[in-house]
């Protein structure tokens, strides 16, 4: 395309360099709404929301890191992408095309993730490698664009994008199209009982406040032991227990008492029909647990 019988100049890299920026930020801003709403449908240590005051006091940090790596990935992986597909479509078929960016993209991005993908399934690689797809087509594509005065139309289309996103994950909650999840409400008789961790460790709570730790795992990453002494990171013994209720389902804990060990938390989880109390083992970002399922009422 021309103007003035002259074609359009090329964007100066630091602006495409800006752009990729922007656009990066906003499909993880996209990514945080979808992971939100996602959180609020599974049992998941943060769907609480428990950390969001901590969340806005770190945002500025989070917000200077988010731009690092943004720009990070602009110069490793959109501007080559962006490059790439136009010498590839010079050399194949003599000028510069916009359907070899999705193409290089897609490459570039089976790469990525494979070496990612670890032990992960085909379904979930295959997503991975559509989501990790098209997050890279669209800045690439913007990259190679000669049109001016486009961060406004970027951004008016990326907030849009972002708020439609969360209209329609708060409608379908509100709805109910997209479940929330709730632990089950329990109260101290439903504790009563016989807790497992299928491993032979158990925990026993009596109707009158007691109850008897047998074999259960005291190294959970956060745990130690309360005389200070190593005995082989196994909690056996007798103590106390009291059901708090919380304010709502999500912060309804119990709180154990052993002579021998020292205990954290023991937070609800499971289903109406399989209630379970679990603890974190290291960080509760990792969402690895340490479980209990009940397999008997009364002691």
């Amino acid at each position: 395309m021309e103007k003035s019988g002259r074609p359009e100049k090329k964007r100066l890299f630091g602006l495409s360099l800006l752009l990729s920026i922007l656009v990066l930020l906003l499909e993880a801003t996209v990514a945080l709404v979808v992971s939100i709403v996602y959180d609020v449908t599974q049992e998941s240590p943060n769907a609480g929301g428990g950390g969001s005051a901590m969340f806005i006091f770190f945002l500025p940090v989070l917000a200077v890191f988010a731009t690092a790596v943004a720009g990070a990935l602009s110069v490793g992986l959109v501007f080559p992408t962006a490059w790439l597909s136009g010498v590839l479509g010079r050399r194949f078929g003599g000028r510069e095309v916009w359907w070899w960016v999705p193409v290089v993209a897609g490459a570039v991005s089976l790469v990525i993730v494979v070496a990612l993908a670890g032990g992960a399934g085909a379904g979930a690689v295959a997503l991975g490698w559509f989501l990790t797809t098209a997050a890279l087509t669209v800045p690439a594509l913007l990259w190679r664009s000669r049109r001016e005065r486009i961060f406004t139309p970027v951004i008016l289309w990326g907030v849009a994008a972002v708020v439609l996103t969360a209209v329609l994950g708060g409608v379908g909650l509100g709805t109910g199209v997209l479940k929330e999840y709730r632990p089950p409400a329990l109260t101290s008789a439903d504790l009563v009982g016989r807790w497992s961790d299928g491993h032979g460790g158990t925990l026993t709570f009596a109707a009158d406040g007691r109850v008897t730790a047998d074999a259960i795992d005291d190294d959970l990453g956060g745990w130690g032991h309360g005389d200070g002494e190593d005995d082989g990171d196994i909690c056996t013994g007798q103590g106390t227990w009291t059901y708090e209720p919380g304010r709502d389902r999500r912060s309804q804990v119990v709180d154990v008492w052993v002579d021998s060990c020292t205990y954290g938390t023991w937070n609800v989880g499971g289903t109406e029909g399989r209630p379970a109390l679990h603890q974190f083992i290291g960080d509760p970002d990792s969402w690895d647990l340490y479980e209990l399922t009940r397999t008997s009422e009364g002691p």
